[in-house]
């Protein structure tokens, strides 16, 4: 498990690294001290896991992780107490209060062994870097609130001018994402352009409808009706042998 650390403290990577040596299954292979060095370097090595700190001069760490494509296994480090991670909502692997004991970073490792036997991989696989495919795992951050996100998880993608609202669970949060700059990232055997406005997940299809001048309406399992333009009923159908 390749790892890189992301701390704008010198003594605390040094700690950490010192305290990771206890865990030969974990390859440190770079640090970075603030967040624009660590987009650099996650996207230069391609890491299973990072070492995170929130609060750093500059961007904090969920600001970094919101301009990044994937989002690898991330364990927080933070100075501050419980309080600190109340708008992050689920799914960061742990988070560690410094000075960072060693029972905890234990823990920490042994949910990475069990999401890995789970998986039977790491969150991000890295071989196809032009593709976001359903078993990636991605950061949104809408305001004050954050998510991570397997994209097996999201529903729908729907356009709202240069951004993107994001449909998972019962949160809609916008990115500042086109929806053309996501259709060119996203696997098309998984996500399908159905209009100018919408791309859904084809795995959330519940209903398939004939529908207005030739098209077809489609019911997500959110409830979300979707209509499939005309022109992309010859390649949706095609896609799904009807």
């Amino acid at each position: 498990m390749r790892a890189i650390i992301i701390d704008d403290e010198r003594l605390a990577r040094a700690e950490l690294k010192k305290l990771l040596q206890e865990f030969p299954e974990i390859e440190v292979i770079d640090e970075a001290a603030n967040a624009d060095e660590g987009i650099a370097k996650i996207d230069g090595l391609h890491p299973d896991l990072v070492f995170l700190d929130i609060q750093m001069p500059g961007k904090t760490g969920f600001d970094m992780l919101s301009e990044l494509d994937r989002a690898p296994y991330i364990i927080f480090t933070t100075a501050y107490d419980e309080y600190a991670l109340k708008a992050f909502e689920v799914n960061a692997l742990d988070y560690l209060v410094k000075p960072i004991e060693p029972k905890r970073l234990a823990d920490a490792v042994q949910k990475l062994h069990l999401i890995d036997i789970k998986e039977n991989h790491g969150t991000t696989e890295f071989t196809n870097q032009s593709m976001l495919g359903e078993d990636d795992q991605v950061f949104v951050k809408d305001g004050e609130r954050c998510w991570f996100v397997k994209l097996s998880e999201v529903r729908l993608f729907e356009s709202v001018g240069n951004y993107a609202k994001v449909f998972f669970g019962i949160n809609k949060p916008l990115i500042l994402k086109s929806l053309n700059a996501l259709e060119e990232r996203l696997d098309p055997k998984t996500f399908f352009r159905a209009n100018r406005k919408h791309i859904v997940n084809l795995r959330m299809i519940e209903k398939i409808e004939p529908y207005f001048n030739g098209g077809l309406l489609l019911e997500l399992k959110g409830g979300e009706k979707i209509e499939v333009s005309r022109r992309q009923t010859v390649k949706f159908k095609e896609m799904m042998s009807l």
